[in-house]
């Protein structure tokens, strides 16, 4: 697994929760829930490329077609 990776997804979840905060403190709770979200589906794309990765790796492994 790639560090690069891990630092990204963390970066990624401490910069959504301070805008989170930032957000909730001003009054603007459903802007707060968006960006959340949206930091979700950020991170689940990353995660969804390398599990595309772990299955094509998988498979050459084991000569699947």
């Amino acid at each position: 697994m790639d560090v690069d990776l891990i630092f990204k997804i963390a970066a990624v979840g401490i910069l959504l929760a301070v805008v989170n905060q930032v957000l909730t403190r001003a009054g603007r709770e459903e802007m707060a829930m968006l960006t959340t979200l949206a930091g979700i589906v950020i991170v689940l794309t990353m995660v969804v490329g390398m599990i595309s990765d772990l299955f094509a790796t998988v498979k050459s492994a084991f000569g699947l077609y």
